[in-house]
């Protein structure tokens, strides 16, 4: 009996290690979505607008937008989430010029008009790169605050835990890339495999700066729980605001009372 039953375990043990030797090997895939070089501009949307091109530390060169407001009480560093391109990013752009906040928006590495291969450690260095030039242009450490949408949320707290800023929201983010990965996919040991990180539940707790939490019960990607748990984890002063519908339908931007929260928010921390 066990003659005849071996071979079969062998060979589910087999094509199970082979799949787990696969994630491990395209995991990058799993997690980046790069969009082609965006087809429009903020112009599109009477935005004013320079069009960048930043140096990261490590010499890659990344393609962004900077939105001004007039009269402006500050700037925001804008990271994105992990599909399409900066884009896709300019009706939040223009909520947030209306908060009289301007406005940096990039691609990651790799993604749009961005040189480069994307990696957890050069989505950072990319959003060290547009903190660093709207120092460049005069914006003091107290004046730039962070949004950061999905996987942006996890580049925005890594921002925040690297240069001084005013105050913090994240969007739709995840407690960490092996949290994420061990609900997606419970057959896997994720765990071991992952060698992304993004680990937000552990850093968001010593930001030292003001919070936003922003989640949907109904997103069916990052579930609410980990909104949550960001939540829980992050000192005071924070906040957390509940929007709803999908991951993908535009967020706070759904409702004015949603976009007059944002709006506050940013409001207080940048006097």
């Amino acid at each position: 009996m066990i003659s005849k039953v071996l071979p079969l375990i062998l060979t589910v043990a087999g094509v199970y290690a082979a799949l787990c030797l696969l994630v491990f090997l395209l995991q990058r895939r799993l997690v980046y979505f790069p969009g082609p070089p965006p087809g429009s501009d903020p112009g599109a949307y009477g935005l004013p607008f320079t069009d960048l091109t930043l140096t990261t530390a490590d010499g890659v060169k990344i393609h962004g937008w900077f939105v001004p407001a007039p009269a402006a009480r500050g700037a925001l560093v804008f990271p994105h989430g992990n599909a399409g391109n900066i884009e896709y990013r300019l009706m939040h752009a223009r909520a947030f010029r209306q908060m009289g906040l301007s406005v940096l928006l990039f691609d990651y590495r790799g993604y749009g008009k961005s040189e480069g291969t994307p990696s957890e450690k050069g989505t950072y260095l990319d959003a060290e790169a547009a903190y660093d030039w709207l120092l460049q242009q005069g914006f003091a450490p107290e004046r730039i605050a962070v949004y950061g949408e999905s996987l942006g949320g996890a580049v925005g707290i890594e921002l925040a835990r690297r240069r001084q800023v005013a105050c913090v929201a994240v969007e739709s983010a995840f407690t960490s890339v092996p949290d994420l990965g061990a609900q997606l996919y419970p057959w896997l040991p994720v765990r071991l495999l992952s060698r992304f990180r993004y680990d937000n539940a552990k850093k968001i707790a010593n930001l030292g700066v003001p919070v936003l939490v922003i989640h949907s019960p109904d997103d069916e990607i990052i579930p609410y729980a980990h909104g949550e748990a960001l939540f829980a984890a992050a000192a005071e002063p924070k906040r957390f605001l509940q929007t709803s519908r999908r991951h993908n339908d535009g967020g706070f931007l759904q409702r004015r009372d949603w976009i007059d929260a944002v709006r506050a928010f940013f409001e207080e921390a940048l006097p």
